[in-house]
């Protein structure tokens, strides 16, 4: 493995020397007596041609390795971030970031970041030999090597903290309903019981944001229909009858029912996109609240 110094003294050595050492040469080499540092670059050998044998089960654990001489780095260092094994960089998120005037944006202010680079070869492309450069997503290999995007974004959904419906109906609990007569239906409206709710969940290097919101909630009216209705419904209004969004009307009285009541179970379902760590998608979660209501008969008297 190759330490902080090292890593530094071939950076240096190969910005002095560059890239032009004859790897196939197969004469000796002399380094001059007054020549503080000589380094010989060796080729690699190519793959040995294929067997036929199935390759290895790919591992979990990521590795890294300069390209030049495939000696193991590692991913991540606390000064220089995560390290790149297409270009031999090391890439940390810049904190802050640039004014939109800096020259760095490339007129791509606000879209991507800005990152700093360190570098252990160089590459002679503009913005790799170290320093800033904008990247319109993060580069290969940034973000913990244990942790995945759609793990983050699972996270994040957590931090929202969720909930079922905060069930409104009529009648009032405490109260009777009739047979026949529009049992409203809705919900509180708010970040955790309709959305939308937003949060973001990091580790060091990577982050990812999600949005989750309420697309639909099925009404389990305890006598065994559901309804479902695309909207949060409304909250009674004096005089009302029926509800404009969402309501049920039940056939027959609650009695026999556990405590006479009938057991109204919502569930609500969330449709979450997230993005993050040069990736993004989306996921459904749902969540459930409860409820009783009370639907009685209405007595007719017909006296002579």
């Amino acid at each position: 493995m190759l330490t902080r110094a090292a890593l530094g003294v071939m950076s240096l050595a190969a910005l002095m020397l560059g890239t032009s050492a004859a790897g196939g040469s197969t004469g000796p080499v002399d380094c001059p007596p007054d020549l503080p540092l000589c380094i010989v670059v060796v080729e690699v050998p190519g793959q040995p041609p294929d067997t036929g044998q199935a390759n290895p089960a790919p591992t979990t654990q990521r590795t890294c390795a300069l390209q030049a001489i495939g000696e193991p780095v590692p991913c991540f260092d606390d000064d220089w971030g995560w390290f790149n094994n297409h270009d031999s960089c090391y890439y940390r998120l810049r904190e802050p970031q640039p004014a939109p005037s800096e020259a760095v944006w490339g007129g791509n202010y606000p879209n991507g970041a800005v990152y700093i680079v360190t570098c252990t070869a160089p590459l002679g492309a503009p913005g790799t030999s170290g320093g800033w450069v904008w990247l319109a997503a993060p580069p290969e290999g940034f973000g913990a090597t244990e942790t995945t995007p759609g793990e983050l974004a699972a996270r994040a959904v957590d931090q929202m903290q969720l909930t079922g419906p905060a069930i409104g109906h009529t009648p009032d609990p405490g109260r009777t309903g009739l047979v026949g007569v529009p049992v409203w239906l809705w919900t509180g409206v708010g970040p955790t019981t309709w959305g939308p709710n937003t949060a973001t969940a990091s580790v060091p290097g990577l982050s990812v944001t999600a949005t989750a919101q309420a697309s639909e909630i099925a009404w389990d009216m305890g006598d065994g229909t559901t309804v479902r209705c695309a909207n949060p419904g409304t909250p009674y209004f004096e005089g009302g009858v029926e509800s404009p969004t969402c309501q049920h009307v039940y056939q027959q009285s609650s009695a026999g029912q556990p405590d006479d009541a009938y057991r109204i179970t919502a569930t609500t379902t969330w449709q979450v996109t997230w993005a993050g760590g040069g990736a993004s998608g989306s996921l459904t979660v749902t969540r459930a609240s409860s409820a009783t209501v009370r639907i009685g008969e209405m007595q007719v008297l017909i006296t002579g």
